[in-house]
């Protein structure tokens, strides 16, 4: 009798994403017939057709007339996706560390990943704070500064529904309207305060990077303790991040902000 210890099987979901994942790889190392899937991956055929038919259904691999296997297009839109959003923080570094260097707080580079911001970039501050956010790290979109920058364009039934969502915890008893009142004043102005609405003890100056079209794609903040971001320095800093938002948007293309009158 064999005394070693079985390892204990991962739980089928696991294992199901594990094959699945293995089949892709299997498919993009060059092993387009469902036999040669099958030996690459260590399944049986008729586990590595069941799961190949799943993933052609769902468009992680495409299915070609001679019964071969590609890469579908769902994987092709998301690695382009990849390779744009890494784009955007390499060309955006400069600034970004530029404007590091100038405030010597923290900077984040974030774009908008349906409700939430997904965090690009990270410049850490120089007063010796460690924030929370970190790279790839996804967000309420109506939770932070940065977020709400992102937000500035929509409409206010959109704005309802991404506050509902996130349900801000600093909105207190005002609520919705206090919300909004504020997001109106931080529409025209073309620039977000976040006063510890997401995190007490901090606060963010948010300001949005637009494209050709005037259209929003990113957002630079800089974020920093309260003890470091007074009210008066925050109206300060806001030309500020609003200079360099103008200097990565030129740099991507685009338009400098038009604010209000």
């Amino acid at each position: 009798m064999d005394a070693r210890i079985a390892k204990p099987a991962a739980p089928s979901g696991t294992q199901a994403l594990e094959r699945g994942i293995a089949i892709i790889d299997a498919v993009d190392g060059g092993h387009r017939t469902l036999s040669a899937i099958a030996g690459a991956t260590g399944c049986t055929r008729s586990t590595t057709q069941r799961i190949a038919s799943s993933l052609v259904r769902l468009d992680w691999l495409r299915l070609n007339a001679d019964g071969t296997y590609r890469l579908g297009q769902r994987l092709a839109a998301l690695g382009a996706r990849a390779r744009d959003d890494t784009s955007l923080a390499e060309q955006a570094r400069p600034v970004t560390e530029r404007l590091g260097a100038e405030t010597r707080d923290t900077v984040h580079l974030g774009i908008r990943s349906g409700a939430d911001v997904l965090y690009l970039d990270k410049i850490p501050g120089q007063r010796g704070l460690e924030m929370r956010s970190r790279v790839g790290q996804r967000m309420n979109l109506a939770l932070t500064g940065i977020g709400r920058a992102l937000m500035l364009d929509l409409d206010e039934v959109e704005w309802r529904h991404l506050y509902d969502a996130a349900r801000p915890p600093a909105a207190g008893d005002a609520g919705w309207p206090a919300w909004l009142a504020r997001m109106r004043e931080y529409r025209a102005a073309d620039c977000v305060f976040d006063l510890e609405d997401n995190e007490v003890g901090i606060r963010c100056v948010a300001v949005p990077v637009r494209d050709r079209g005037g259209r929003i794609l990113a957002a630079l903040s800089v974020a920093s303790a309260t003890p470091y971001l007074s009210p008066e320095r925050m109206r300060t800093l806001a030309p500020v991040v609003r200079r360099a938002a103008d200097d990565l948007s030129i740099r991507l293309g685009g338009s400098t902000h038009v604010t209000a009158a």
